[in-house]
C-alpha cells in the first residue's frame, strides 16, 4: 500500500514539474531582444563613464567653452557619440542639441547665480509603424561636490550620474541597428542638480506639443557601488514608481476611492512591464527588477518628475544600496574615510545589468502595439464573471488583446487569458469585486503593451 501511495506521489510530482516546465516554455520571447541582451557591454559603459570623469567637473554652472574640462567638453563629447553611432547605421538617429537659457535664481534658495546656457543632448530612433508613440530614456550628465553652485571644485560624478548617461549612451549603440514601430529618444541632460532643469525643460517642450510619450526611464545613480557589493539585494535594480498620478482628475480620483486602485497607476504599470520583462528575458544573468512603491527616496528628487507632473507615465532606476560617501561629495579623505565620486566605486558589470533591465522594457514596448485605452467594466450589474470593453488599437501587425487580473493584495499580474481581436470580454467566475483587472494589446509576434488597469488611463 505504501509503494503504491509513493507511486502515485511520484508521479504527481512528475505531472506538477511537466506542468511547470510548459508553462515556463510558453512565455514568448522576442529573439530580437534575447540578441540586444548580450551586445550590452560593461567595456562600453565603463568607457564612457572614465571618459566623463575626466572633463574634472561637469557642474552645470561650469566652463562651457573649455575643450577638456567642465560642462561643455561633456556637452561637446556626448553629441560626438552620438553622432558617431548615427553614422554606424547609416543616419538612422536624429543627433539633437536642445539649448535653452535658465534664468538667474540665486541661492540661498536657487542654485543659479547668473543666467546659464543649458543644453539637452539627446538621439531620436523614429519609428516605422506608430511614430507618434514616444518613449524617452535618459540619464544626468552633469555632476556636483558638496555644493551644487561650485563651479570649481572637482566633481567626477561617476556614480551620479554618468552611469545613466552611459545606459542611455549604450542603449543607442545596440537599438540603432534595429527598427521598432514606434519611437525612441535616448537623452542626456544637464542641470538635474540644480533641481531638474533640463528634463523640466524637455518635458514641458513636449507637452506644450502634445508628444506622445507613452513611458519615460531616467537612470541615476546605477552605478551599483562597489562598497556594497556583499549585501543581499545586489542582484536587481530599484525601480521606483508612484501609484496615484500627480495630475489624478476628480474623476479619476472618486473610481479610485470606491473601486480601489491605489497601486495601479500608469506609472506603476510601467514597473509591473518592466519587472516581467526583467524576469523574462534576464534569468540567465540573474538579475532582476525590484519594484519600490514611491515617487523617489525620502528628501530625493529625479529627472523623472517633471514627467509626472506633465501625466506621462516615468519611472525611476537607481542601484539597490546606496553608498552616499561616494555621492555629492568633494573628493578627500577625512578620519580615514574616503569621499568622492569616483570609477573605481562603480562596478561596470552591474551598470550592464541595468541596461540590460532597461533595454528589455524600452524595446519590448516600442516592438509591440499601443496600450488600450478605455478599458472598463461592460456593466454594473451583480455577477459572478467580469465583462470588460475597451477601445480598439489600429496596428496592422495587431493579433489581439490579453485581459490579465490579479488578486488585490498581489503586486503583479498572476493570470490572464487571451480574448482574441475584439473590443469586450468576460471572464468567467471571476468576480470583479474579488480582483483587479486590466488589457493589453498583443502583436502577431507576440510583443505586448503595458496593461491599461480598468478605470485607468
Amino acid at each position: 500500500m505504501r509503494s503504491r501511495i509513493f507511486v502515485v506521489f511520484v508521479l504527481c510530482l512528475f505531472v506538477m514539474a511537466v506542468q511547470a516546465f510548459a508553462q515556463k516554455k510558453a512565455v514568448k520571447q522576442n529573439p530580437e531582444i534575447t540578441k540586444m541582451v548580450t551586445e550590452v557591454s560593461a567595456k562600453n559603459i565603463e568607457t564612457t563613464i572614465r571618459k566623463l570623469v575626466s572633463f574634472g567637473t561637469r557642474n552645470t554652472l561650469s566652463a562651457q567653452d573649455n575643450p577638456t574640462r567642465g560642462i561643455g567638453a561633456a556637452r561637446d563629447w556626448l553629441y560626438g557619440e552620438y553622432q558617431k553611432i548615427s553614422k554606424e547605421c547609416g543616419g538612422c538617429l536624429d543627433v539633437q542639441k536642445q539649448t535653452f537659457t535658465q534664468a538667474a535664481n540665486p541661492p540661498p534658495r536657487g542654485r543659479f547665480p547668473e543666467a546659464t546656457v543649458l543644453t539637452n543632448v539627446f538621439a531620436v530612433l523614429k519609428g516605422t509603424t506608430d511614430p507618434d508613440r514616444v518613449y524617452v530614456i535618459s540619464g544626468h550628465y552633469d555632476s556636483m561636490c558638496n555644493s551644487p553652485t561650485d563651479a570649481k571644485c572637482d566633481a567626477p560624478g561617476a556614480n551620479d550620474d554618468a552611469s545613466g548617461t552611459a545606459v542611455s549612451l549604450e542603449l543607442a549603440r545596440v537599438m540603432s541597428k534595429r527598427k521598432f514601430d514606434a519611437t525612441i529618444i535616448f537623452m542626456t541632460v544637464p542641470g538635474e542638480e540644480q533641481g531638474l532643469t533640463g528634463a523640466t525643460y524637455f518635458a514641458k517642450d513636449a507637452a506644450e506639443k502634445k508628444m506622445n510619450i507613452d513611458a519615460m526611464f531616467t537612470n541615476d545613480i546605477v552605478g551599483g557601488a562597489t562598497t556594497r557589493k556583499n549585501l543581499p539585494n545586489r542582484d536587481k535594480v530599484r525601480v521606483f514608481s508612484e501609484g496615484i498620478p500627480l495630475n489624478e482628475t476628480e474623476a479619476e480620483a472618486r473610481i479610485r476611492k470606491n473601486t480601489g486602485g491605489e497601486t495601479d497607476g500608469i506609472s506603476r504599470q510601467l514597473a509591473r512591464y518592466i519587472k516581467e520583462q526583467a524576469d523574462n528575458y534576464l534569468k540567465g544573468f540573474k538579475f532582476g527588477a525590484w519594484m519600490i512603491y514611491r515617487r523617489d527616496r525620502y528628501g530625493r528628487g529625479g529627472d523623472h518628475s517633471p514627467f509626472l507632473e506633465r501625466g506621462y507615465a516615468a519611472v525611476r532606476f537607481t542601484e539597490s544600496e546606496e553608498d552616499f560617501t561616494h555621492q555629492h561629495q568633494t573628493p578627500r579623505t577625512e578620519n580615514g574615510i574616503i569621499y568622492g565620486d569616483n570609477p573605481e566605486y562603480v562596478d561596470f558589470a552591474y551598470v550592464a545589468n541595468v541596461c540590460r533591465v532597461n533595454l528589455t522594457a524600452l524595446a519590448g514596448l516600442a516592438s509591440a502595439p499601443a496600450r488600450p485605452k478605455g478599458v472598463v467594466f461592460a456593466s454594473n450589474r451583480q455577477s459572478a464573471d467580469s465583462e470588460l470593453k475597451w477601445e480598439a488599437v489600429k496596428d496592422p501587425n495587431l493579433a489581439g488583446y490579453e485581459v490579465v487580473w490579479r488578486d488585490t493584495t498581489d503586486a503583479t499580474w498572476t493570470s490572464s487569458e487571451f480574448a482574441g481581436n475584439v473590443t469586450a470580454y468576460t471572464v468567467k467566475a471571476k468576480s470583479k469585486d474579488n480582483y483587479f483587472f486590466g488589457v493589453r494589446s498583443v502583436d502577431k509576434a507576440g510583443n505586448k503593451s503595458m496593461v491599461s488597469y480598468t478605470g485607468g488611463r
